[in-house]
């Protein structure tokens, strides 16, 4: 009895041994481990033989058939249920998975994990959450959320994980990987305010300008809070991660390394180490912006937007490789793809040019801020612990911030507070598309530094250039000025000088293609500011010397000539001769260099001309 009762310790112990080995990364299991793995799956007949070969995890992806026939493991009913049981471990999941009808991708499939994320309250939250903000108020089909768009990141990033995995089974991606990078793609957004980008970018700005605050430092937060208080990290056990490490991988590949880089640190991460550094370029690649993130707004964004998408991420896809780059790994493509990325970084530029940054949509999103500004200390929103939170606050608990969507417009709008009727009103002027007008546009010649008190200044500039003999009076309470920033991803600088190619004969080797080898035709420049004026009245006359106080304002500091300065501002215009040289710079001088006696085809007088003239007057010889 003592006998049985110690045996069946014995294989209890050895049971919760497989069940703890089966939860770790099988590719760094030991011969003992993998001989653990077999009796946890019922084949512990064949245990003795993975011990004499000295089969270690790393080597069980490469066993085929014909192996295990060697090995003296048949018939052949028993080498095919060794070969299901070993490639459940590099297969996602076991489990059944649950499939989704995307516009975009079609029918995905997702992780049993993933679909208890995104049954989540806090993800649940990003279904009221437009995912370009006020640019729904111009374009009508641009109503889609950043639910959709953050599950088909989810499943973009488990689309190039997997894809690199089969291509190259040496990199050692694990399920956890793989599982983790997709977590990462799902949740990525989840820190999103109100209108998406206005909330970072435009509100928090205004009311809180000492805070360095981003959405990405709430996606951690609030990843963190989703996992806690829905208990799913033994959910996340179950599935075989393992914590904390792989949960610091996950925040790590949404907004960064976690805590400053320590002095001379060549890895700064902490979820995993520098020879999967290529996981990082998945879903945020911070090193050239080339991610799944971009691929799926770029798609999903102009179906809705009704813009032609130019880049094919399937493509990528076929060809995506890591090869290994001054002692880091990072994801390459085909040299021959050189192009098409250019044309993808070409083609955020346009969505920028003609959606994101529509003129229009831009000064909605500017009126709604002043709304949110205006009503931010009278919005009451509870919190954890029952402490109540303002709009601006609510980003200090999450708790609150999970209650913060879009709805807050619809909140100030058909409220009956006397406190926030100044807001009310504002929001009332967009629903009935009483618009504050654009007088101009206009771009300065070096890149200027932005605040809020350098666009404060620029207003009191604007209203204090009045032309001499104009009749009006403008206050800088009537001015909006606003700066866009226009790029590839990259400020100032070339992305495409951060990518790697290889070639077709060398596969492993990463190179470097300049601009030069691409083409004559790319641009030189790779961003620029936009500065456009806005009048807060909308009356014929105030907007006709708005117009006018602009153009002067133009002139003062040496911005570009607005497109339509002549006709807006005939009389001021002249004035300003380097607009003009400029004109006649561009307008064919260097065939008028070529060609000095001849103007558009119309010959000129020149001296020459004149001295021929009168010598052929005057019956004298004209060689001269």
């Amino acid at each position: 009895m003592e006998k049985r009762m110690k045996r069946t310790r014995e294989d209890e112990e050895c049971v919760l041994d497989a069940k703890q080995v089966f939860d770790g990364d099988f590719r760094r299991w030991d011969v003992e481990e993998t001989a653990a793995y077999l009796r946890r799956e019922g084949l512990s007949e064949w245990e003795k033989i993975f011990r004499e070969q000295k089969i270690t995890g790393p080597v069980l992806p490469y066993l085929t058939e014909l192996h295990l026939e060697k090995m003296g493991i048949f018939p052949l009913g028993s080498c095919l249920r060794v070969l299901h049981c070993l490639q459940r471990l590099w297969q996602i999941s076991s489990d059944a998975m649950k499939v989704f009808n995307d516009p975009i991708h079609g029918h995905i499939e997702l992780h049993p994990l993933l679909v208890q994320i995104i049954d989540t309250p806090q993800f649940q939250r990003l279904r009221h959450i437009k995912q370009l903000g006020g640019t729904y108020l111009v374009f009508p089909g641009a109503s889609h959320n950043r639910f959709e768009h953050s599950i088909g990141v989810g499943y973009l990033a488990g689309c190039l994980v997997q894809a690199l995995n089969e291509r190259q089974p040496e990199l050692l991606i694990s399920k956890q990987d793989i599982l983790c990078v997709q977590i990462a793609g799902l949740c990525h957004d989840l820190g999103h305010g109100p209108f998406s980008h206005m909330f970072d970018g435009m509100f928090i700005p205004k009311v809180r300008p000492s805070e360095k605050w981003k959405h990405e430092i709430a996606s951690v937060e609030m990843f963190d809070h989703l996992v806690k208080v829905n208990g799913l990290e033994v959910v996340m056990l179950q599935h075989g991660l393992t914590l904390p490490d792989d949960l610091i991988f996950i925040k790590e590949q949404i907004a960064g390394p976690l805590h400053p880089p320590v002095l001379d640190c060549t890895w700064p991460y902490k979820g995993r180490p520098k020879d999967k550094s290529f996981l990082y370029e998945i879903v945020a690649n911070k090193r050239n912006g080339i991610d799944v993130d971009k691929w799926d707004y770029f798609a999903r964004d102009c179906y809705h937007l009704g813009i032609q998408n130019n880049f094919d991420y399937q493509r990528f896809l076929k060809f995506a490789r890591v090869c290994e780059v001054r002692g880091k790994k990072h994801i390459c493509t085909r040299d021959k793809e050189v192009g098409n990325l250019y044309d993808m970084f070409h083609t955020r530029n346009c969505l920028h040019r003609r959606a994101y940054q529509h003129k229009v949509g831009n000064i909605i999103e500017i009126m709604i801020t002043e709304a949110f500004v205006k009503a931010d200390p009278h919005i009451c929103i509870q919190g954890s612990s029952g402490k109540i939170f303002t709009i601006s606050s609510a980003i200090e608990d999450m708790e609150a911030y999970t209650k913060l969507t879009d709805h807050i417009f619809e909140q100030i709008l058909y409220s009956s507070s006397p406190e926030l009727s100044d807001a009310r009103a504002i929001l009332q002027n967009i629903i009935c598309r009483r618009l504050y007008k654009c007088v101009g546009q206009t771009t300065p010649e070096t890149h200027v530094d932005i605040s809020q008190e350098k666009l404060r200044e620029w207003e009191k500039e604007v209203a204090s250039s009045k032309p001499s003999g104009i009749n009006g009076d403008l206050r800088a309470e009537d001015f909006v000025v606003s700066v866009i920033h226009m790029d590839y991803g990259m400020k100032d600088k070339n992305p495409m000088n951060s990518v790697h190619f290889y070639c077709k004969n060398d596969p492993n080797k990463a190179i470097k293609i300049c601009k030069k080898q691409v083409s004559k035709l790319l641009p030189e420049r790779f961003a620029e500011q936009l500065i456009r004026v806005y009048c807060k009245r909308t009356d014929d006359k105030s907007l006709e010397v708005a117009k006018k106080y602009f153009v002067q304002w133009c002139m003062d500091k040496n911005f570009t000539k607005p497109q339509d300065g002549d006709i807006i501002a005939p009389e001021l215009t002249p004035l300003k001769r380097d607009w003009h040289t400029q004109e006649q710079d561009n307008d064919g001088s260097e065939e008028d260099d070529k060609y000095p006696g001849i103007r558009d085809g119309t010959p000129r007088k020149t001296e020459r001309h004149v001295k021929v003239n009168l010598f052929q007057a005057k019956g004298e010889d004209i060689t001269l």
